[in-house]
């Protein structure tokens, strides 16, 4: 039977903000994981999770290293997965803030009526923007070079976007003074988002400069600071406790970086209890799977915990590595931004820096496409964000990766300079740099 003529239009029905949408790209889009690429563009823990493991990857439930202990680092209900988790993660909760709670930045205690826990630091990120921005009519704002999920979030909920790039001449750090500036002039501007340390630049913004915008005299809005990163800066770093003391900053943070449990997508934010309350009051009502929180919750067990900060002094280990060992290659330059995160940001040159190179995007993105293409090292092109000319973001590997890393990049830009690699051989490289550099990672 022929169906009838319907007179649904998908151009005119949906919204066209959301029409307008370029697909999401992510770091698994270009380049997947075959088991023999090493992975250094998506800022992943290389030594894996968090967690008590034996060596064949299986949990090792009751025993670390092979030693019995009294509680049993994790246990996932499997029986229980047709009832619906748990809505409110109190005591998972409660475990984030006594991690949290060092009084580096107060007197005054965490505690679970200050945090939102969602899928992933991007639920958190949304739901910012659903509570305190109006769609068409307010705005955020960013300060680039930075994590590109605020932009592609503001995009969804219809809220434009201003920026004030960071201080490349001073390292990339914070112009507060600009902020305010835009936040008096513009009182429509309801949320600053400010990653520390930074992506793609690795440094730490200042207390004093996350304060003066807090301590704006007129503003009306919502200071949320990024700390996926965190972890890998010095001890008292994190101001995730200064939310006691600012009734308008939200401090965000998740398990996928430094605990290495990206595949759990568990994010955090801790905030004032007021602007908790109102993202929870928002969220869906089961956001956190059982599997997840039980997950989670065993993270943040003594044992594991030891696992995490072990795999993150290694990290740190190849950190300094790098900062060390790279600059000693042909066709290296400096090093930007800082060094408080798993990756770092560094320039390559289209010669060697002896004989005059500079930084130059077509030859990054030659490196960046033969390292992944022909060698199996994926790292990150960033060359088209703001100060960034000519860079390449390298997520800290192993060990072994880092061998192995050195020894490709080494090979490939002697190739680069010598010309056995033809430099004008990309037609569209405008096109091909914006592709590579879309990326959201």
């Amino acid at each position: 039977m022929a169906r009838e003529k319907s007179s649904f239009n998908l151009e005119t029905c949906a919204r066209k903000n959301i029409l307008s949408l370029q697909p999401y790209r992510c770091a698994r889009d270009d380049y997947k994981d075959d088991g023999t690429n090493i992975l250094l563009d998506a800022n992943e823990n290389a030594y894996g999770p968090g967690l008590a493991l034996q060596d064949d990857g299986k949990l090792a439930n009751g025993a670390t290293n092979g030693h019995a202990t009294d509680e049993k680092s994790l246990e996932v209900d499997l029986l229980g997965l047709n009832r619906y988790p748990d809505p409110h993660q109190v005591e998972l909760k409660q475990k984030l803030c006594k991690l949290r709670n060092t009084n580096t930045h107060t007197d005054k205690i965490l505690q679970p009526e200050n945090l939102f826990v969602g899928v992933g630091s991007d639920e958190a990120i949304d739901a910012l923007f659903r509570c305190f921005c109006a769609p068409g009519i307010d705005k955020i704002l960013t300060c680039p070079p930075t994590y590109g999920m605020y932009a592609v979030s503001a995009q969804v909920n219809d809220i434009s976007v201003t920026t004030v790039t960071l201080d490349n001449i001073n390292n990339f750090s914070l112009r507060s003074n600009v902020i305010n500036a835009a936040l008096t002039q513009d009182p429509s501007i309801k949320l600053v988002y400010i990653c520390s340390p930074g992506n793609p630049t690795g440094n730490l913004v200042s207390k004093a400069a996350v304060q003066e915008i807090l301590e704006h005299p007129t503003w009306n809005g919502v200071v949320v600071l990024d700390e996926a990163y965190i972890d890998f800066a010095p001890d008292g770093s994190s101001l995730a406790e200064w939310v006691l003391e600012w009734p308008n900053l939200v401090v965000m943070q998740t398990l996928s970086k430094a605990f290495g449990l990206a595949g759990i997508r568990l994010g955090a934010a801790f905030t004032s209890p007021g602007i908790a309350a109102l993202l929870n009051n928002l969220k869906a009502p089961y956001n956190i799977s059982s599997p997840t929180s039980a997950l989670a919750n065993a993270a943040m067990a003594p044992e594991n915990l030891k696992v995490m900060r072990n795999n993150r002094a290694k990290i740190l280990q190849q950190r300094n590595r790098l900062l060390e060992e790279l600059p000693n290659i042909p066709g290296i330059g400096r090093f930007l931004g800082g060094s408080y995160a798993n990756f770092l940001l560094v320039e390559v040159l289209d010669g060697p820096r002896d004989n005059g190179g500079k930084p130059n995007n077509e030859t990054a993105l030659n490196v960046y496409k033969r390292l992944a293409e022909n060698r199996g090292v994926v790292v990150r092109f960033r060359g088209k964000e703001y100060g960034c000319n000519g860079c390449l973001r390298i997520t800290v590997g192993t060990e072994a990766e880092v061998d192995r890393f050195l020894a490709e990049i080494k090979d490939v830009l002697k190739a680069l300079i010598k010309g056995h690699v033809d430099m004008g051989e990309n037609r569209n490289q405008e096109r091909n740099e914006i592709a590579a550099n879309d990326v959201v990672a």
